[in-house]
């Protein structure tokens, strides 16, 4: 947590005073049941702790590996990759505009917010 919060205070104090990072907040949702299974887990999953700043993603510096997918407002994917769990930051495509979902999927669940780039 220490060199995670070191990375941030870092990262703010390379960006100008009209840029900011800015918190996502996902809603979750479980995707899957397991075979013979409730549909649940019995403790509820922590959601992601991810910043925006312009076209760049920061990811907390302990995080499980995610499949992240940018959504537009008509429903298609115009970007995915995977995210490892060593992965601190990405750079999303600079020809991205606007408002968009975001969802990042581990295991069998899903994580979706809105970001504006």
């Amino acid at each position: 947590m220490k060199k995670f919060l070191t990375l941030l205070l870092g990262v703010a104090l390379s960006i100008s005073s009209a840029d900011a990072l800015s918190l996502i907040t996902f809603s979750r949702q479980y995707i899957k049941e397991k075979p013979g299974g409730h549909g649940s887990t019995k403790s509820p999953v922590m959601a992601p702790e991810v910043y925006i700043d312009e076209n760049v993603l920061y990811f907390a510096e302990s995080h499980p590996a995610y499949t992240l997918s940018i959504v537009d407002e008509s429903g298609d994917t115009v970007f995915s990759t995977t995210i490892g769990s060593e992965t601190t930051e990405i750079a999303l495509p600079t020809t991205l505009s606007g408002e968009y979902s975001i969802e990042l999927v581990m295991g069998n669940w899903l994580f979706t917010g809105t970001i504006y780039i």
